[in-house]
């Protein structure tokens, strides 16, 4: 499991029904190296909330 797991917003949005949970087992339950956020994360980036771990955004249309 990503050691950010706990903290992260996605998280939140998945227990809340608001993001697959497809998105949890690919990426905090598996392999987190290629998670954007956590690669941000780890190098002190700051990312918003809703940006998913491929680097696309919950809310459709944001860049």
């Amino acid at each position: 499991m990503c050691k950010w797991y706990q903290v992260c917003p996605l998280k939140y949005y998945s227990e809340n029904k608001m993001l697959d949970r497809i998105w949890i087992r690919e990426f905090c339950f598996g392999n987190w190296a290629n998670c954007l956020r956590y690669q941000q994360e780890e190098a002190g980036i700051s990312h918003p909330d809703d940006m998913l771990p491929d680097g696309t955004y919950l809310v459709s249309g944001k860049k």
